[in-house]
């Protein structure tokens, strides 16, 4: 069964939370982050993006980047941007976008249980994005950023956050980008006894969004408890923060993929050969987004086209091979525009739905890219599927919106 603990959270007083608070560390790259911290000295991504208050030129891997990150982290507590609580809490963190509010519990999951996969995992995880991540948890002692999990729902846990959230929340803001977030601080002893309770009969977490992050805290606490002779298993560095939602709660937007050439091929010919796999009908210069599982959208000089697969290109029994992920790359993707690694081809790049499908249309039409394809959304239950079968989704595979907010809540392991 899996593991949740309160734990005592820094967070930032009420009046500068907005100000503070600020997207994850991986959907911006340097510039983009330098611009949305700018004028802006409450702004996390000095913590988790210290590469902003360096030298353009700075190596991003470089160890001047992990202690700046340790030296903005200790300056906002010593400044008071963030406070710590007296004493361990469990956080409901709500979330809304598009009218619909999410409600996650926020604790300390078990590093044992990562290692033991009870916290199961549906994507491979680069040892390079893992080292850096344990870096930063290593230089700040903290767990800066929350990971995302999931699990299957639970009444009695869906019941007891209705409680908590029908009273005030502690933080109420609307950030730039239009998602709302609330939250609410959990302190109440027989309250904390029962959330403990409740998910120690959760037979198991899936991460949603984090693999990385999730990866690097893991390993930094296996490393301090091979490095302490004392250990106990108590220590805070057996746990780390995430955010567990209800699957029922959760939906995964499209994740889609943009190519900078057709390897050689004229337009008519990689046409032709995509007549082997697929239904090719021309839809147009109006955008078309795939409204089923195995119909793929296209978007290719100047015009849409619908590719509905053909019965031999998928299996609705195997969790890898019923995903149009697994279809895209198996019929187009190596055979006919020879990329084989989706993790280091330099041909391809990646486009969160959340973008829309006006940003393919445009890197097509601008000649940095050739052809764009829509992929119609993985389920939540095909997500578990896999994790629960030991198998791995192809990269880049689910965009979850809306993304944790840094900074509401940081957790360190002393």
């Amino acid at each position: 069964m899996a593991i949740l603990k309160p734990f005592r959270g820094y967070r930032p007083p009420n009046e500068i939370v907005k100000q503070l608070a600020s997207r994850p560390y991986d959907v911006l790259n340097s510039e983009e982050a330098r611009q949305e911290a700018e004028g802006n000295p409450y702004s996390f991504l000095r913590v988790v993006k210290p590469e902003i208050e360096l030298p353009v030129t700075t190596d991003l891997y470089s160890q001047k980047v992990y202690d700046k990150a340790r030296e903005n982290f200790l300056k906002f507590i010593n400044k008071g941007y963030l406070v710590r609580d007296p004493r361990p809490n469990y956080y409901v963190y709500g979330q809304t976008w598009k009218e619909k509010t999410q409600y996650g519990i926020v604790g300390c999951a078990g590093v044992s249980d990562y290692l033991n996969n009870i916290i199961k995992k549906h994507e491979l995880t680069r040892p390079d994005k893992e080292e850096d991540r344990m870096r930063h948890v290593r230089v700040t002692n903290a767990n800066a950023e929350p990971v995302f999990f999931t699990y299957k729902g639970v009444e009695a846990i869906n019941e007891l956050v209705a409680g908590v959230v029908t009273g005030p929340p502690i933080y109420d803001f609307i950030a730039d980008d239009g998602f709302g977030h609330h939250f609410w601080v959990v302190d109440e002893e027989e309250m904390i006894r029962q959330v403990e309770a409740l998910f120690a009969d959760v037979p198991c977490f899936y991460v949603a969004d984090g693999h990385h992050r999730t990866a690097a805290a893991a390993l930094v606490g296996k490393e301090k408890k091979e490095n302490n002779p004392g250990h106990t298993g108590e220590e805070a560095y057996n746990f780390f923060m995430a955010v567990l939602f209800p699957a029922d709660q959760l939906t995964i937007i499209d994740y889609n993929r943009v190519v900078k050439d057709l390897n050689g091929l004229s337009k008519e010919d990689f046409l032709k050969n995509l007549e082997n796999d697929f239904e090719v009908e021309e839809k147009g210069s109006r955008e078309f987004r795939p409204g089923q599982l195995h119909t793929i959208s296209m978007y290719l000089d100047g015009k849409w086209v619908a590719l509905k697969a053909r019965r031999h290109t998928y299996d609705d029994n195997d969790p890898i091979g019923v995903l149009d992920v697994t279809i895209l790359s198996r019929s187009v993707l190596e055979p006919i525009l020879g990329i084989k690694n989706l993790r280091t081809d330099k041909r391809i790049d990646f486009v969160g739905g959340i973008r829309g499908l006006g940003e393919l249309k445009h890197r097509v039409d601008s000649g940095e890219m050739q052809v764009a394809f829509v992929l119609y959304p993985v389920s939540m239950k095909q997500l578990m599927d896999i994790a629960d079968t030991g198998n791995i989704m192809p990269p880049k595979t689910t965009w979850f919106e809306p993304k944790l907010r840094s900074g509401l809540v940081v957790n360190t392991l002393d």
